[in-house]
């Protein structure tokens, strides 16, 4: 399977690296230009496109004959970053490739979430932060969660819980709303959202799914683990 990372130097761009090296996929990885050193363990291993990853022309390379892409949509700036980068992995894949976003879950597919008031407090000063400083534009993120929901291509939104550092744990559980009681501990390792995030390019379950997960290892999750 040929593989492109879109954002694959970042944190969870980097663990999916590894986790689809170990899977022996080919890999293909969009990041930044100054962010190309953070890739350097990788070297021989992946081909790098350095550029914006909401760069159109970069993207349509990057992504020709991949059999999956895998995208971090990132709130960045106030310049249509997240819906910039969807918009091309969305025009430029295969119609049939497998295309995972992730984000947080602050995004909802079908409005059916529960969030606790503290999430929502959260979510409302990351919204104004946003507007004061332009470093963060939350609102282009859940527009281009909206563009992946439209699209009729065999896609997968993964929303992740809070992230922590650590030893994998295994692959997280996941269920369809925020608010469940299987999700109720909130936390998963980084590690295993990029396992989630790998994994999904197998799983047809999870097409047109928008699955929120939560580290199995996690007090609700074995307390539900049968819950899906």
């Amino acid at each position: 399977m040929k593989v492109c990372i879109i954002g694959a130097s970042g944190k969870l761009g980097i663990y999916m690296v590894q986790h689809a090296l170990d899977r022996g996929y080919t890999v293909v990885g969009v990041c930044r230009e100054k962010s190309v050193g953070k890739l350097d363990a990788f070297k021989g291993r992946i081909t790098i496109l350095p550029g914006a990853t909401n760069d159109r022309a970069v993207i349509q390379k990057a992504v020709d004959g991949c059999d999956g892409v895998l995208t971090v949509l990132v709130p960045w700036g106030a310049q249509h970053y997240a819906t910039g980068t969807a918009r091309a992995v969305l025009d430029f894949a295969r119609p049939d490739a497998r295309l995972i976003f992730s984000c947080g879950w602050h995004i909802t597919q079908d409005g059916q979430d529960v969030y606790p008031s503290a999430f929502k407090m959260e979510e409302t000063f990351a919204r104004w932060f946003g507007k004061v400083t332009h470093i963060l534009d939350i609102d282009d993120q859940v527009k281009a969660c909206r563009q992946v929901f439209a699209s009729p291509t065999r896609w997968t939104v993964v929303r992740g819980s809070d992230l922590a550092e650590g030893e994998s744990q295994g692959l997280p559980v996941w269920s369809r709303h925020v608010g469940d009681p299987i999700l109720a501990s909130n936390l998963t390792h980084r590690v295993d959202y990029a396992l989630f995030m790998v994994e999904a390019l197998t799983n047809d379950d999870l097409i047109h799914e928008a699955p929120a997960i939560v580290g199995c290892r996690t007090p609700s999750a074995l307390a539900h683990s049968t819950v899906v």
